[in-house]
Parts: C-alpha cells; sequence; structure tokens
C-alpha cells in the first residue's frame, strides 16, 4: 500500500555561509541533499526537484524557493515499511531546519520570453511545479519589462480531486485574466468523458484536439511537459491522426518543434 502526502513549502535561499541569495529561472530544478548516510555508509545523493515559485520567490523577495514534493511510504513486498530518503526529510523539515542545496539547474523547462506567447502546459501530480511558477509571474506578479498578453493554457492531470494541487491559486488566476488563461482538470477516478472512459490527461485534451493542433501549427505556441512518462504516449496518439490530416508525420513535426525549443518534455 502506498500513502501519498502533497506539502508546499519555503526554502530560505542562503548558501552555506549563511550569505547571499541562489538566482534562478522559472522552469529550474534545484538538487537536494538529504542528511545522513545510505546503507552503503556513504552521504545521500542529490535529488532534483522542480522549482514550484517564480523568479522572486512567492515573497517577492528573491530569497525563498517553493518546492512541491509528494511524501513517499509503502509497504514492500516482504511486509516492511519503506520510506522515501529524501521526500521525507524534506516533509519533516521544520521552520529554522537547514538543507544542503545544489543548483540550480535545468534548460529544457525554462519559461519563453515572448509574452505574447501561447503555452501550453501538460502537467500530472508534483508535475505541476514548473507551470505554477510560470503562471505566478504571468498573473501574480507585476514587472517592468514583461506582462503576459498570450494565452496560457494549463491541463492538470491527478487520480482523485483531493490531489488538485494549487487549484484555489489557479481559479483565482482563471477569475481575473479569463481572456489569458484557461484551465482543465483530468481527475481520472472521478471523471469519465462521453465513452465512459476514464479522463486521463490525453483524454481531456481529446476533447480539445483539433484546436490544440491548430494552435501546434503556429511558430509561438510552446508545449511543456512535466509528470508521469505515461502521458507522452496518449498525447502522441492524439496528434498523430491530427497532423495525418494534413499530411504531417506527426513524429517527424515533433522533432521540429523540440529543434526551435517548442515542445518541451520533463516525466518521470
Amino acid at each position: 500500500m502506498v500513502y501519498e502526502l502533497t506539502y508546499g513549502f519555503w526554502i530560505l535561499l542562503n548558501n552555506m555561509n549563511g550569505v547571499g541569495e541562489v538566482p534562478y529561472r522559472e522552469g529550474q530544478s534545484i538538487g537536494i541533499i538529504p542528511e545522513g548516510i545510505d546503507k552503503n555508509g556513504k552521504p545521500h545523493k542529490l535529488r532534483l526537484y522542480s522549482i514550484a515559485s517564480s523568479a522572486i520567490g512567492d515573497f517577492g523577495d528573491s530569497k525563498t524557493v517553493s518546492l512541491c514534493v509528494k511524501r513517499l511510504v509503502y509497504t514492500n513486498e516482504s511486509g516492511e515499511i519503506v520510506k522515501g530518503v529524501c521526500s521525507n526529510f524534506l516533509c519533516d523539515l521544520k521552520p529554522g531546519d537547514e538543507a544542503k542545496i545544489t543548483g540550480p539547474v535545468g534548460k529544457e523547462m525554462l519559461m519563453p520570453k515572448d509574452p505574447n506567447a501561447t503555452i501550453i502546459m501538460l502537467g500530472t501530480g508534483t508535475g505541476i511545479a514548473p507551470f505554477r511558477s510560470f503562471l505566478w509571474k504571468m498573473f501574480f506578479e507585476e514587472h517592468e519589462d514583461y506582462k503576459f498578453n498570450g494565452l496560457a493554457w494549463l491541463f492538470l492531470g491527478v487520480p482523485t480531486s483531493s490531489s488538485l494541487l494549487y487549484k484555489e491559486e489557479f481559479e483565482k488566476m482563471k477569475e481575473k485574466n479569463p481572456e489569458n488563461f484557461r484551465l482543465d482538470f483530468a481527475v481520472s477516478r472521478e471523471q469519465t468523458n462521453d465513452k465512459g472512459e476514464k479522463m486521463y490527461i490525453q483524454t481531456r485534451m481529446a476533447e480539445y484536439a483539433e484546436e490544440l493542433w491548430e494552435l501546434l501549427k503556429k511558430d509561438n505556441t510552446f508545449v511543456y511537459m512535466c509528470g508521469l512518462k505515461g502521458m507522452e504516449k496518449g498525447i502522441d496518439e492524439i496528434m498523430v491522426s491530427l497532423a495525418a490530416k494534413d499530411g504531417i508525420d506527426w513524429l517527424e513535426y515533433k522533432k521540429q518543434l523540440k529543434k526551435s525549443e517548442q515542445w518541451n518534455v520533463e516525466v518521470y
């Protein structure tokens, strides 16, 4: 049995000497090195976590980084309780505790600089993290050199409605920016489509297949995918038939999109 608890929290961004800040960009990750040693007596290896806050942080002072972490606890085949090393380390931190961090790292998921772009975000579970960072910059902050005037479209897939992370934040963004933000949830254990099929992220996208395909033919449309690897295959299946109607080989077209940095994937 697997117990999944999701936590959002802030880490103060000071280096090991307690001086200075750690600058990062929307879409990057930081490494966390858990305390203690592994079964071989060596220090634990770092784990990478996508950053869930904009470059100036949730408090706007560039001194914190927000993470979205799923605590992993399960019972193995021998009946032993196993705890994920880093997720439990992070979820058990208390205010004032220290954590060793590395980075930031990552170029694959960097937010587009074009304020007029169409940005399609496909996330499952804690894969929502980089998209929260994008959306905070777009809709919760004011910048002299950046004002988002394009279209942000978020598809978030989860097993149950209780797993919809940051739901209230996103709904507030949509309420205030109805022309610039579209929001679609796919709750697989609670929702079905017209055919009675479970509502996975690719199932929800299929409802807008023609519209999404038209957007993908534009030079200023950027797609970002973060979360479970399984959704990538389902999305390809949708696009193959749509592209074929225009005489286009989807897999070849996707290679072109990747080359132009319009198709960005970070799955696990």
